[in-house]
């Protein structure tokens, strides 16, 4: 029950670093921002450093010339440049788009314009996150004396609008641990799974008896049963070291490694298969 995170920290580079940092010289939980670098500089760490690569510079440069599509906006306008933008009205969106919609296709989508889709953006059908585009990484380790640490670090969602905080640094969302029961490490949409706290769920889930597998599984479809078109996925351990993972949208890969073995990677296969059987 010991924590620390960082949030939107720039001119640092080792985010999980910087995080312990916080863990064991101060009571706080959470440091963001500008204040935040300032914390990781002052107990050591190298900075300010340019974290910008000329890989990531042309991404950015290709996406502006994209009209910086795909975005995260929904409900604003204009929907389809860099902005700057203001909110629009959000009838007036569904009526043009219905329009939009017949003019296409030659009749309307009913489901399309139902109320659970305005969890969606508007004009938007590309997914940002998906099995290649995202660097989260989640780690869960036990010392021998079984006590438990996990740690996430993650550059954020690409494209993500300037200020955005995901799901990293969210205690139960990306990662969690008890030394009574184990640790629980996920990837994927951040902006959706933080809102289910999957790790917390999944290490719960445990202490009252579940296996990681179906602690997994009933973390993961949790979220599907809301998000259907989301991509995440989870691993769990538990004391006697049964490990297991679950997703959805993607096949998805972990690796256990132990004292006397080496890692390997364990791949969790048609996530579509598996979330007909979780909600079967």
């Amino acid at each position: 029950m010991e924590i620390g995170a960082v949030a939107a920290m720039r001119y640092v580079k080792d985010g999980i670093k910087a995080a312990k940092l916080v863990m064991q010289h101060s009571l706080h939980t959470l440091l963001v921002g500008e204040k935040a670098t300032n914390f990781a500089i002052s107990m050591g760490l190298p900075g300010p450093i340019n974290l910008s690569s000329p890989e990531s510079l042309e991404k950015w440069a290709n996406w502006r010339q994209n009209h910086c599509q795909p975005n995260f906006w929904k409900n604003v306008a204009p929907a389809d440049s860099c902005g700057p933008y203001h909110p629009i009205n959000l009838a007036q969106a569904l009526d043009s788009a219905k329009h939009e919609v017949e003019w296409i296709q030659g009749g309307v989508c009913q489901e399309r314009f139902q109320s659970d889709s305005l969890l969606e953006p508007i004009h938007s059908h590309l997914k940002f996150i998906d099995c290649h585009n995202h660097d989260t990484i989640s780690m869960a380790v036990t010392d021998k004396m079984g006590h438990v640490a996990v740690g996430t670090s993650t550059n954020g969602a690409t494209f993500k609008i300037p200020g955005r905080v995901g799901d990293g640094p969210i205690p139960g969302s990306s990662s969690y641990g008890d030394d009574e029961v184990e640790a629980c490490g996920a990837s994927g949409d951040g902006d959706i799974m933080m809102r289910f706290l999957p790790c917390y769920q999944v290490v719960e889930s445990m202490r009252r008896g579940m296996e990681p597998q179906d602690a997994a599984m009933d973390a993961i479809s949790r979220i599907a049963r809301k998000f259907p078109n989301f991509v995440g996925a989870v691993f769990a351990v538990n004391k006697k070291g049964v490990h297991a993972g679950a997703c959805h949208g993607c096949t998805f890969q972990y690796s256990p490694e132990s004292s006397e073995c080496c890692a390997v990677a364990v791949t969790v296969g048609e996530c579509g298969e598996q979330m007909k059987q979780a909600f079967a």
